[in-house]
Formats: C-alpha cells, sequence, structure tokens
C-alpha cells in the first residue's frame, strides 16, 4: 500500500497529479516531468535529512496512485500533505493509505501530533477528513499553528489534529468491537 518514494514512479505520477480536480490540491507543484523529477529528489534527499517523511500510495497491483507525506517536522509534530490520482477518487485508497501511514508515523517515527491543513473550499478534502473518527479540529485547540496558517486574518484554512494519544484510543475502540462483534 505504502512505499518509500523513488524517481522511477516520476512518470505516473506526474501525469495522475496534473489532473484538474487533483493539481490545484497539490502541495509541491510541478509544471512538466522535469520538475516532477527534480521536487522528487528533493523530496528523496529531504527525508534522508530528516526533514519529512515522504511514501508513495500503491494500489492493490503496486501501481503508483499517489503520494502521502508529512511535512514541516518539528517538536515531533508534521502537517500531513495526501493527493491521490483521479481514477482512485472514492475507492478507499485515501482511508488505507491514511491508516498505513498513521500507523509508521507514531509507532515506527514517534510522531506526537499530525496536523491537516484543509482549504475551506476543498470540499472533497474537508468530507476525508470528517470520516476520520479520531481526528480533532484544532482552530481552538492550537491557536498559534491556526493563525500562522492564515496569516493575514483571511482564514482560508481549517486546521485538524490528530494526535497519537487519540489514534491508539481508536485502535482499542476498534479492537474491541472487533472482538465483540466475532463473539456474537
Amino acid at each position: 500500500m505504502l512505499k518509500k518514494r523513488d524517481l522511477h514512479e516520476v512518470p505516473v505520477l506526474f501525469e495522475l497529479m496534473s489532473h484538474t480536480d487533483v493539481f490545484p490540491f497539490v502541495r509541491h507543484k510541478a509544471y512538466n516531468t522535469d520538475e516532477y523529477y527534480f521536487l522528487t529528489k528533493q523530496t528523496i534527499e529531504a527525508e534522508e535529512q530528516g526533514e519529512l517523511i515522504s511514501r508513495t500510495i500503491l494500489d492493490e497491483f503496486q501501481q503508483p496512485i499517489g503520494t502521502i507525506n508529512l511535512f514541516d517536522i518539528e517538536n515531533d509534530c508534521g502537517f500531513l500533505a495526501t493527493w491521490l490520482g483521479q481514477p482512485y477518487f472514492g475507492k478507499g485508497y485515501n482511508r488505507l493509505a491514511k491508516d498505513a501511514f498513521f500507523a509508521e508515523l507514531f509507532y515506527q517515527h514517534n510522531i506526537k501530533t499530525i496536523f491537516m491543513k484543509v482549504r475551506k473550499d476543498n470540499i472533497r478534502s474537508r468530507k476525508a477528513v470528517l470520516k476520520l473518527s479520531f481526528t480533532a479540529l484544532g482552530n481552538d485547540m492550537y491557536p498559534d499553528v491556526y493563525n500562522k496558517l492564515n496569516q493575514g486574518g483571511q482564514q482560508q484554512y481549517d486546521l485538524f489534529a490528530i494526535t497519537k494519544e487519540h489514534y491508539a484510543s481508536y485502535l482499542a475502540f476498534a479492537n474491541v468491537s472487533e472482538v465483540s462483534e466475532d463473539a456474537m
């Protein structure tokens, strides 16, 4: 489902990223494959330096379909950025990728909080975030981070937060529910 980024996947990911339903919401935009090669190389190097964590999302045939990243890591916190190619919208890949990535971040990299900034006009991303029962609206919980996102007073972003504790509680509850259903 997830793998470390590499340069071989650039042509496929660039084509998927270029779709008009995807491109406006991608954090690091590239306007041609050469730029995307360069950005991917920078991403790989930044991960080696501990500045971010980036994975390629794969479908069931091990083909690249998008990326999931934790950027701006500071004090064991970072910002999540995910995109999927348009043909893969609504097929459950986003949730599977996030589950795998969150487990890696919290239990292998000891990340404490994952922030998500979502543009208020990005309906698809808002719906995806609200499906995650372990996510909290962070606008009031983390006012310094929220205000930094919305400098200038335009408030174009909402801030969501996932803590390691909330995620662990969700997993524990999911396991208890699974055991209870099996007992019936």
